[in-house]
């Protein structure tokens, strides 16, 4: 039996940083992860990079390129031409960078000393872990510490179960190979707004079908509104409150049944794309009396720093409670190994940020100015909008803004939203400034570079105290 300090069950965005950090720490790691691509070869990075983050910003990226060669650059006098879509390039392109950075984690763990493993892992009692191999032998492993990072897998509609031809889940939605005619995206969250944006921009003619009444109920309303309008003007068709009740498939496609507040109402598709969220993939992952916990969803109970009811062993990612997000799921990763090497750490959950790959993209960190004002106390609002910004002008990107929320008493800030170009980048100040408790005073009087999109952000946290310089004060 091989025996190690620490068995990370799961190779994705939190366990591999876990095996990682595990043998910088000097312990004896093996990493094992399940994943496999659809011709069957196993690969690591799970969802995130074979078949999420990675590949959907690739197409992202493509696809608003292609878009703004259409309808932006003739403002910037550049004259293309006549503009034609290779589809199999772009996607060619997609699966090179995945592979690219899948190789790359092989390498990675191998580097840092850790062991990887490609097959199943199923925790055992006792802190033993079978280990089911590609060629299907299993063997028994031993640890001191098991991390469970098995991450997570798309949810299905009873009503409009995957057939993997028309009705696809968000990994088929990145491998279409011809553009659809008429797309169908159940669910308005992150996942179906930025594959909707994607075949949108590409051609197709997108319905989106939202169950909830609100739309992006997460956000911070001011940034919610100001999202709708734009992904409306990009053309995708939102329809709220309508709640999917079946669907009918034909030769050519399928007629999605709905009811919203006019009653019950159909709409012919080409290609569904079910994007209503994820589950935690606990499938197969326990054995009989490990004493590891599982709530009525499905994800594995967990203290504050990951620790589950089995003695030495831990769960973090998408199989734990909080945003189904990578890199919440690294930071959980590496701070179990550290806690696991006798080290401080800990992850901030009240500073994670979430962002929408879209154009423009959309990013926040913190409570939304709603939650602060149930919360109840004093606050005051800083914004800044990018049409007043010499870059983002300049970049022909000039829509969006951005929102400082800070309280009162003590200038604390406590929510950043932000809808405008790189959106996703400059969130990463706010995080930063909210970590160390920064005030709106601090962002201030930190000097940023001009022109830069940051300056946006600056701006707003003036414009909190009403003494914003580029813009007319409210």
């Amino acid at each position: 039996m091989s025996e190690y300090d620490v068995i990370v069950i799961g190779g994705g965005p939190a366990g591999y940083p876990a095996a990682i950090r595990a043998a910088q720490n000097k312990l004896t790691v093996a990493c094992i992860d399940a994943w496999q691509n659809r011709d069957g070869s196993y690969a690591f990075g799970g969802t995130c990079l074979n078949a999420g983050c990675i590949p959907s910003k690739a197409l992202l990226e493509s696809s608003e390129l292609y878009h703004r060669a259409q309808h932006e650059f003739a403002a910037h006098g550049i004259k293309v031409g006549n503009i034609e879509l290779d589809l199999a390039a772009m996607q060619k392109r997609r699966a090179t960078i995945v592979k690219s950075m899948t190789v790359g984690i092989g390498g990675l763990l191998k580097a840092a000393g850790a062991v990887g493993l490609q097959g199943h892992g199923k925790l055992l009692s006792g802190n033993r872990v079978e280990f089911t191999g590609k060629d299907g032998k299993k063997e028994e492993l031993k640890a001191k510490q098991v991390i469970l990072a098995a991450g997570s897998s798309p949810t299905e509609l009873k009503s409009l179960p995957f057939d993997g031809k028309n009705v696809v889940d968000s990994w088929g939605a990145l491998e279409f190979d011809a553009v659809p005619k008429r797309l169908g995206v159940i669910g308005a969250g992150v996942i179906g707004l930025e594959l909707g944006s994607v075949w949108r921009r590409l051609g197709a003619e997108v319905v989106v079908l939202e169950a909830l009444d609100s739309f992006l109920p997460m956000a911070d309303g001011a940034i919610s509104k100001e999202a709708l309008k734009h992904y409306k003007k990009l053309g995708l068709d939102i329809r709220l409150g309508a709640k999917v009740s079946g669907a009918q498939p034909g030769a050519s496609g399928v007629t999605l049944k709905y009811t919203d507040a006019k009653g019950e109402q159909s709409v012919e598709v080409d290609k569904v794309v079910v994007a209503i969220g994820r589950r935690p993939y606990s499938q197969n992952l326990l054995g009989d009396d490990t004493g590891v916990q599982l709530d009525e969803r499905g994800f594995v109970k967990v203290d504050h720093d990951c620790r589950t009811d089995a003695p030495n062993v831990w769960a973090v990612g998408d199989l734990v409670r909080g945003p189904m997000l990578a890199h919440k799921g690294k930071e959980e990763g590496v701070m179990v190994a550290d806690l696991i090497a006798g080290k401080v750490a800990e992850v901030n959950y009240k500073v994670i940020p979430s962002v929408i790959y879209t154009a423009p993209e959309i990013a926040w960190v913190g409570q939304t100015e709603e939650e602060v004002k149930r919360s109840g106390r004093a606050y005051k609002i800083g914004s800044f909008p990018f049409s007043a910004s010499g870059r983002a002008r300049a970049m022909e990107a000039s829509a969006g803004f951005c929102k400082i929320v800070a309280a009162v008493d003590d200038d604390e800030i406590l929510g950043v939203h932000i809808i405008g170009p790189m959106a996703g980048e400059l969130i990463a100040e706010a995080v930063l400034a909210m970590e160390y408790a920064a005030s709106s005073e601090d962002l201030q009087r930190t000097i940023h570079a001009h022109p830069t999109l940051s300056e946006a952000l600056h701006e707003a946290a003036l414009a909190a105290d009403k003494i914003a310089i580029d813009f007319p004060n409210r």
